[in-house]
């Protein structure tokens, strides 16, 4: 029986996935279906409030399987395939970003094309000093279409985007923190204790004001979206969630 390419593990409201396809966490049909059935699972499950992804390979993903990719361009079918896969990235990668719990993605390694999408996909990022990160498909005279133009824009802006997408730049922890890539940063042999910690602490937080608050900083990139209108909607729901009374009252009792 084949090893597992994902390994979890759950303590309390957070769940730690680890990226187990050596050497580096290629992502192959089989790796994208694993992650893909775990948030959807997660998805459905009001115990979870953080999901922590992270590797014990020299990389945290080092992007598309070379053999994949191989097998793909070799045919006349191949084109065609490899867009269906990146269409799958795309659909996971958005379905993670949509999450109703807060995703965080420990970056070791390198976190190279794909696998740099994968983490602008998660709400926070905190990388080792050493990791190596970068959207470096032109290279190829490709482009990262799993989201990586359009996460990479929002998150950093025009100017740097162009920077790293049309210079195939590669950066480390240290700058990708100055850049915004990521919002921490830590040398490599202090980074497991400080992700965990900070996992450990957004679970601390309600679920569903974690949700309600994603939901919200979302809309301000919308264009269809009156944030305004939904930071009303989702103070409403959140008046009536029982956790939040409790808390509530107990910070009044405290601050009387």
């Amino acid at each position: 029986m084949p090893a597992p390419v994902l390994v979890t593990s759950r303590t309390e409201g957070v769940v730690v996935a680890t990226l187990s396809r050596p050497p580096v966490n290629a992502l192959d049909e089989c790796l994208l279906s694993a992650l893909t059935d775990m948030v959807e699972g997660l998805c459905g499950d009001p115990g979870v409030s953080v999901l922590h992804l992270r590797s014990e390979e020299r990389a945290f993903c080092a992007g598309a399987d070379l053999a994949l990719m191989q097998s793909c361009f070799g045919t006349r079918e191949g084109p065609g395939t490899m867009l269906e896969i990146v269409r799958d990235m795309q659909a996971l990668f958005a379905r993670l970003e949509a999450a109703p719990f807060v995703t965080l993605a420990e970056i070791g390694g390198a976190a190279i094309g794909g696998g740099l999408e994968l983490a602008l996909a998660c709400d926070l990022r905190i990388a080792a000093h050493e990791a190596k990160l970068g959207l470096s498909e032109a290279r190829l005279g490709l482009l990262p279409a799993a989201g990586g133009t359009q996460r990479l824009t929002r998150l950093t802006g025009v100017g740097t985007a162009k920077r790293l997408i049309l210079g195939a730049e590669i950066v480390d922890g240290a700058e990708a923190l100055r850049i915004g890539l990521v919002q921490w940063a830590r040398p490599r042999a202090e980074l497991a204790a400080a992700a965990t910690a900070l996992a450990r602490r957004l679970a601390t937080i309600p679920r569903a004001a974690l949700a309600a608050n994603k939901r919200c900083i979302a809309a301000e990139a919308d264009p269809w979206s009156d944030g305004f209108a939904e930071e009303l909607a989702a103070t409403r729901h959140l008046y009536q969630e029982a956790e939040t009374r409790r808390r509530v009252a107990e910070f009044l009792t405290k601050s009387a």
